[in-house]
């Protein structure tokens, strides 16, 4: 991805949130220059990898294979003192047919929240013996009320409602065309990217950014 194309995705992502009455923690804001002058003080925002994400997943199609993340809050899974900290808060900027690709998490259990925008499209299937996507019925929780599904059967979840994903659960979702960009929470036990992220399919999570501009904002991935 190239760093501009970088910079304008962050840009519409705040200016999403904040018509919707989202405002993000100041970190979200704070320019390079900015963390120049920060030191230990800021270390919990480098070691969660709290802040701005976004991934091509390798690709190169963004706006077809593609996600903008924040990072609110994160704890981490084995280093002190982080690791008192057992939850994570995400918001997702997820676009009409954007797809998040079919993936699981051994450690890590998920509510997907449709906080506004466009309805959200969920699809589930159960890990197999070997580690494919398995054809029994599903059963998960969408805001305390117990929901059957066939695999693979896609679950559209609208502004407030949300889906309970446990661990080893495959799961894909894209926001519904003809609704509108989807502003997605997460809320979850911690998130740790580099090692509980199992993908259906051999892609990339973080981009390789090419220095066409200078950034706006760093990526969590570059304090």
């Amino acid at each position: 991805m190239k760093r501009s194309e970088v910079n304008a995705l962050i840009e519409e992502a705040k200016e999403l949130l904040s018509v919707n009455n989202i405002r993000l923690p100041p970190f979200a804001y704070w320019s390079p220059k900015e963390w120049e002058t920060k030191g230990a003080e800021a270390n919990e925002i480098r070691a969660c990898k709290l802040g701005w994400d976004l991934s091509d997943f390798g690709e190169g199609k963004f706006s077809e294979l593609g996600l903008t993340l924040f990072t609110v809050r994160n704890g981490h899974n084995s280093e002190a003192p982080y690791n008192q900290k057992t939850y994570c808060e995400k918001f997702l900027i997820v676009g009409e047919n954007q797809i998040t690709p079919m993936h699981y998490h051994k450690l890590k259990t998920e509510d997907i929240i449709v906080r506004a925008g466009g309805h959200l499209v969920v699809v589930c299937h159960h890990r197999s013996e070997d580690d494919g996507l398995g054809d029994a019925p599903i059963r998960v929780s969408c805001d305390g009320v117990v929901r059957d599904l066939k695999a693979g059967e896609e679950m559209v979840l609208t502004q407030g409602e949300s889906v309970t994903l446990p661990p080893y659960l495959y799961h894909a979702f894209w926001a519904e065309a003809g609704t509108g960009t989807s502003i997605v929470g997460e809320v979850s036990k911690v998130n740790d990217d580099e090692n509980d992220n199992f993908f259906f399919d051999p892609i990339g999570r973080f981009p390789d950014i090419e220095e066409d501009a200078p950034p706006v904002h760093l990526l969590c991935t570059e304090y």
